[in-house]
Order: structure tokens, then C-alpha cells, then sequence
């Protein structure tokens, strides 16, 4: 003992310490945060071993300093960084089940205005482990228990130290690629990566191949395109003859549906008494109308963006990049070619993006300009007050409502999105405006999941109320979609039971069709609604809503099909590169049947081949999608008819009076409701029952855990 005492007094000494206490930690985060799909004993000794040889690397750092005040004071400056890195690996990998890319961390600031509470809600009791060890450290040096060693380093032992880590990360690599070949250059999940060769040098290579991507995005040309048109090309899929055109010349709406699962639909919960209420019984309701089509096989394909990637995939019909936002990294500085800049260019389409929420979020204020969308209504535009607000934004009824003002000044045609955010996870909501019970899950931010759900449910039913009531409703074309996951694949074992599961037997196969989502286009008056069961996903809808409209598509890069064509490619990809089809559900190297969820343990040779085929088919749909991104490739390509846009020429500012004036302008040729209805507004036909706009409610702080305030509504974890 005494020998390790005198041991920890030296330079050397305290570096082992701080590589011992950072390896432990890292491993113990390993088992008990992350799913990394460990399997035998090769691959529990490698990710026992991986954070060692990244660790003496990075530490040994400290040990060039000559100052021995230096060189103490780097080892805990790399270790607290290494520790905190860490720790929001942990914290995002709770919502993501993904580990933060460099791009995520440079694009932070895009984000984090709309961050703080759900933040908060994923944190627990046990997080202070990650932690403490810099603490720790910092005491034994502040109390004297370890002083600092005055002599010398030799710079020579120092890179001993560096050659050391560089020896056993060889070691690592190797046996790693023993056990996974080609493991990078064949990665399509990050948990590989982490698994063989840990967190640390996950960040160091997605730094790399971010800088990698900038470059090639320099060195692109005219050529790079080809690739992409030719795969558009032998891809088409032509429209459907009796659907094509079926609503030209109709206003498009499209509900943004916050973070809501197809299995909501038709969903009704027991209560505590045993009776079942729905959760959504008017867009229950929609879903099954005589006059919408809908999709009972629809897919997200959301990346690190979640709902930005979203907003890519049905404005253009492109993937969201890898790592990273595409709206934060390539949104200010690409070339578009958006559902708003086609249908402005082919049927003069004015189009208008709402959203009660900082316009800097995701920096929509920026991307919505390259996509050439006229109008965005954003935090500037509502009456933000405490009792309005959520988190991420305007409580979706006094949203719906405020956004009155503004639609009703819209030239028609229009293309609009309402992108609403009360159902939005943490699944927060004041006392006032609850109205549905909670689940009764160990679970809360699955019990609230309904809650909110049902208050997003009422909202649309008020705003679909307006529409009828101002004469909007019958000249329209209104798509409500989910935009991703409501409940994380790391909560998916705590709802098994409310969904008729058993948590034991839940597989990847589960969480691959919890990952379905609403996608309906109700159009009134058309009658020949129905609930349709072929597999789509987002990529598919800007073709399927051009060809509806009556725009021909031959021309346009869009990577998605028509989803009534006969033609249309029913394989969805997933952005991480799993993929789900008709017959063969694929995670990783589990092959699944689809129809029944099946494992196939021994497949045949036949499967197998069928298998490569579609990943193959994905894989090229995915990097042809990052191209473009990446490369900027559409500035090479413009279809004829579609007109340039020039972000400079968007301006977001006193939109409310610009509408009026050129309104004005038009006179009689004016075609907004507003000047359709005799110049009247159309405000007062909005009828909501929010309580915020009837008296003024005791509100819940929401800052302070909910069991404080109300011991029978828990709104947070």
C-alpha cells in the first residue's frame, strides 16, 4: 500500500490513476448505457479493453509539459473534457440511441435555443458516477493527499507513453478486424465503431470524415451528377392515371404531427377503472374518411436531424445527412429544388412555413430561403408569453389559432406547413389544458406520450373546424404526417405491455415497425378514400404530392416514388441503413420476415441473394442522397422551368404588411380568403376551447419535478 502511495506522488503515478479511473468509468458507461449488440467472449474483451489505448493517448498529452503545474493542470483539463464529452454521449444516446458526431457539436448552437427541460428530463439519479472522478481528482490534488511532483519528466518517457497507446490501439484494431473485417470501411452503425474501438476514436474519425466530406464537396463537378440522373432515371415511377392531377390547382396544408407513431391510431387506452378512451379520435376519424388516402405502412427515415431531416426528406425527397443536421450544415449554402420552388415555378404556387418556435431552430431561418419558401412565421410572429409556451414552442392551439392572421392573407394556391410542438418530448403540459388521463407505466414520459397526443388531437380538429367554416377546406389538399418517433427504442420494452406485447420477446423487428408513422392526404370531395397497405416512407411523398397536383416529375431529382404508382419501389431505407420491405424486415445481420416477424435464423440461399439485392438497392439510394448533399451536386442540374433562387431574396421580416400591400395592390385580382371573404377576416371563425384564451389558468411550473405541484399529473421523468 505504502509502495502505491509513493507511486501516486509521482507524475507517472497520478497519469496511471487518472487512466484507470477514466477506463473503469468508460467501461462501466459501456454495460449500462449503451446497446451495443456485445456477443461473445471476443467481443466483451475487446470492449473492455478499447477505451485504454485513446486514453493514454489523449492523457500522455499532460506528460510534455515541463511545468509540473502545467502538466497537472492539463491532465484534468483532458479529463474533464473526456468526462463531459462522455456524459453527453450518455444523454443523447438515451433519446437518439446514436453518439454525437463532430457535426451535431459544431451545430449545437442552431439547436440550443430550443433545449433546457428535455435536456433535464434525461438525466438520473445515478448520473453523478460519470462525473464524480473529476472531482475526485481534483480533491486529492487541492487537499494534499497527492502533491505535485516537481521533478522533471523526461520528454522521451512522455513519448513512451504516446508510443505506448499507439501500440495498444494497433493491438485493438487488429483483433477487432479479426472479429469484424473491414469494419471501417464497410461501417453503417455507429455502434460498431464504438464497440471495437470506443468513443473516443469515434469522435476523432467522424471528425475526419467530416473534414473529408467538406473537401469533396470542393472538388465536385459538372460529372458527379451523372451518377444521380441516371439512377433517377431508370427509378421513375409513373403516375397513377386516375390519381394524377386529382387535386390541381388545390392549397396544400400539411399538418405537422409532432412525434407521433401510427400505433397511436385507432389507440385507446385503458384507464385505472378499466374503461378505454382514444387517444386521437379526431384524426382517427380523418384517417378512416371516405375522402382520405391513407398509409398504413408509412415509415420515418429521420437521421441525427429528427425533424429537420424530416423537413428534407418531404421538401425534397433526400435522406438527412449521416451525421449531423442536414439543415445546420448544407441548408444555408446548398442548391434546392423544394416542393416550394417547384410548384412556384410550374403552377405559381405561394408557400408559407409556420412554426411557434425560434426561427434559428434547426436554422430553419436560413435553410427555408435556399428552398426558395416564400413566407416563414416564426417566434417573431406570436405572442410568446409564459402561459403560451412550451419548451419547443407555442402551445399547439393558440398556435393554430394566432397562425389565422396570417394564412387568411395567403395568395392561393398556396403550399403550407404548420409544424406543431406540444407533443413533443418530454411530453410536458400545464394542469389547465389536461384533459386525458396518464398511463400508468413506470415510465412517465410514456404515461404524458397520450396526453399530449390527444391534446395535439384536439388542436387539429379546431383548426380543421376553421377550414370548413372560412371556405378553405373544399379547395384544399390537407397531409398530416408524423414526423418521427414519439417513444425511443429504449422505451419501447416499457410499452410492450400497453401494445399487447410481452417486454421479453421484443426484438429489433419491434422496434423497426414502431418506427411507422401517420401519412394521410385528405382531400375533400373526392370520395375515393382508403386505407392503403403498400410500404412507403417520407422520400416518397413530394413525388406522390407533385403528381396529385398534376406536375409531371420526369425531370426532377427526387429519390422517393409515387406511392400510387404501379411502379413505386416499396423498400424503405432506413438512414442508418436497415431497411424494411414487403417480405424481409433487415437490422444489422438479422434478417426478418416481415408478415409475421419471424427471425430467420438459417435463411436460404435464395433469401440471402434477395437480401444483398435490396441492401445494395438501399445502400446506393443513401449515398447517392449524400452526394447530392455533400457535393452540392443539384448546382449542377436544373430542370426545365424551374427558376433559380436566390436566398437574398427572402426576407422574413414584416411579412404581415408586405401580404396586406400587395394584396392591395391586386385589388379584385387579389385571390387570398381574406379578400375573398369582402376584405373581412376570417380570425373570428377560429374557435378554440384554450384555456390561455379564456382566463388566465394556474399554470404548472414546469421547471420544478411535476410530484411538487401536483401529485396526480407527472410530466417529467
Amino acid at each position: 500500500m505504502n509502495n502505491i502511495k509513493k507511486y501516486l506522488q509521482t507524475r507517472l503515478g497520478f497519469f496511471s490513476l487518472a487512466v484507470i479511473l477514466f477506463w473503469i468509468k468508460t467501461y462501466i458507461g459501456y454495460q449500462a448505457e449503451f446497446s451495443l449488440g456485445v456477443e461473445g467472449i471476443i467481443q466483451q474483451f475487446i470492449l473492455l479493453i478499447n477505451p485504454i489505448a485513446t486514453t493514454v493517448i489523449l492523457f500522455s498529452i499532460a506528460l510534455y509539459f515541463k511545468s509540473s503545474k502545467k502538466a497537472y493542470i492539463a491532465l484534468l483539463f483532458v479529463y474533464a473534457v473526456m468526462s463531459i464529452l462522455f456524459f453527453s454521449n450518455v444523454l443523447y444516446y438515451r433519446e437518439f440511441s446514436d453518439f454525437i458526431s463532430v457535426s451535431t457539436i459544431l451545430g449545437v448552437g442552431n439547436v440550443a435555443g430550443g433545449l433546457g427541460a428535455s435536456t433535464f428530463a434525461l438525466l438520473h439519479a445515478t448520473d453523478f458516477f460519470y462525473l464524480i472522478d473529476v472531482v475526485f481528482l481534483i480533491i486529492l490534488l487541492a487537499s494534499k493527499k497527492v502533491t505535485m511532483d516537481q521533478r522533471p519528466f523526461k520528454k522521451r518517457y512522455a513519448f513512451a507513453a504516446t508510443i505506448v497507446g499507439f501500440t495498444l490501439f494497433a493491438a485493438n484494431l487488429a483483433l477487432a478486424e479479426s472479429n469484424r473485417p473491414q469494419l471501417l470501411a464497410r461501417t453503417f452503425d455507429r455502434n460498431y465503431i464504438v464497440k471495437y474501438l470506443g468513443l473516443n476514436f469515434f469522435t476523432a474519425y467522424d471528425g475526419y470524415k467530416a473534414a473529408q466530406a467538406n473537401q469533396v464537396k470542393a472538388s465536385a463537378d459538372e460529372s458527379d451528377i451523372e451518377g444521380v440522373l441516371t439512377y433517377v432515371d431508370e427509378h421513375f415511377a409513373e403516375a397513377d392515371a386516375e390519381m394524377f392531377g386529382i387535386a390541381e390547382d388545390r392549397n396544400v396544408i400539411f399538418l405537422h404531427l409532432e412525434s407521433f407513431q401510427q400505433f397511436l391510431i385507432d389507440y385507446e387506452l385503458e384507464t385505472e377503472t378499466g374503461e378505454s378512451l382514444e387517444v386521437a379520435p379526431f384524426i382517427n376519424s380523418i384517417y378512416h374518411d371516405e375522402d382520405t388516402q391513407s398509409f398504413s405502412n408509412f415509415f420515418h427515415q429521420i437521421g441525427q436531424g429528427k425533424t429537420a431531416d424530416s423537413e428534407m426528406l418531404l421538401e425534397n425527397s433526400l435522406f438527412g445527412l449521416p451525421q449531423g443536421g442536414a439543415f445546420t450544415q448544407v441548408g444555408e449554402s446548398n442548391t434546392f429544388q423544394s416542393a416550394s420552388q417547384i410548384l412556384g415555378s410550374e403552377k405559381d404556387y405561394t408557400s408559407a412555413m409556420f412554426h411557434g418556435n425560434v426561427g434559428s431552430f434547426w436554422n430553419r431561418d436560413n435553410t427555408y430561403k435556399s428552398m426558395g419558401i416564400d413566407y416563414f412565421f416564426d417566434d417573431e410572429s406570436y405572442s410568446f408569453t409564459e402561459e403560451n409556451m412550451l419548451e419547443y414552442g407555442m402551445k399547439d392551439k393558440i398556435f393554430f389559432k394566432e397562425s389565422i392572421q396570417y394564412l387568411e392573407q395567403l395568395p392561393q394556391p398556396f403550399y403550407s406547413k404548420f409544424i406543431t410542438v406540444s407533443n413533443h418530448f418530454p411530453y410536458p403540459l400545464d394542469e389547465a389544458n389536461v384533459d386525458f388521463p396518464t398511463a400508468t407505466t413506470e415510465d412517465n414520459t410514456i404515461n404524458n406520450y397520450f396526453v399530449t397526443a390527444h391534446y395535439l388531437d384536439q388542436a387539429i380538429e379546431e383548426f380543421f373546424s376553421y377550414l370548413k367554416e372560412s371556405d378553405l377546406y373544399d379547395n384544399s389538399i390537407i397531409v398530416l404526417y408524423g414526423d418521427h418517433y414519439g417513444i425511443s427504442n429504449s422505451r419501447n420494452e416499457s410499452l410492450a405491455p400497453l401494445l399487447g406485447k410481452d417486454p421479453e420477446t421484443w426484438s429489433s423487428y419491434d422496434n423497426a415497425m414502431m418506427q411507422k408513422v401517420p401519412y394521410m392526404i385528405h382531400m375533400p370531395g373526392t370520395g375515393n378514400g382508403k386505407i392503403n397497405t403498400q410500404y412507403g416512407a417520407q422520400i416518397d411523398s413530394l413525388p406522390t404530392l407533385l403528381h396529385l397536383l398534376g406536375v409531371e416529375t420526369k425531370e426532377n431529382i427526387l429519390l422517393g416514388t409515387d406511392l400510387f404508382s404501379e411502379d413505386h419501389d416499396e423498400t424503405v431505407a432506413f438512414r442508418d441503413g436497415n431497411f424494411v420491405s414487403p417480405k424481409y424486415t433487415v437490422e444489422g445481420s438479422s434478417i426478418y420476415d416481415t408478415e409475421t416477424g419471424e427471425l430467420l435464423l438459417d435463411p436460404s440461399e435464395e433469401v440471402l441473394a434477395e437480401v444483398d439485392r435490396l441492401r445494395e438497392n438501399v445502400s446506393t439510394q443513401l449515398s447517392l442522397s449524400d452526394s447530392i448533399l455533400t457535393s452540392d451536386l443539384l448546382r449542377f442540374y436544373t430542370p426545365d422551368g424551374l427558376a433559380a433562387t436566390d436566398p437574398a431574396d427572402y426576407d422574413y421580416r414584416d411579412q404581415l404588411e408586405r401580404m396586406k400591400t400587395v394584396n392591395e395592390g391586386l385589388g379584385t385580382a387579389a385571390t387570398s380568403i381574406f379578400n375573398q371573404n369582402d376584405n373581412q377576416s376570417t380570425v373570428d371563425l377560429y374557435k378554440t376551447n384554450a384555456p390561455e384564451l379564456l382566463d388566465t389558468p394556474e399554470m404548472v411550473d414546469e421547471t420544478q419535478p411535476a410530484e411538487t405541484e401536483n401529485p396526480d399529473i407527472k410530466i417529467t421523468e
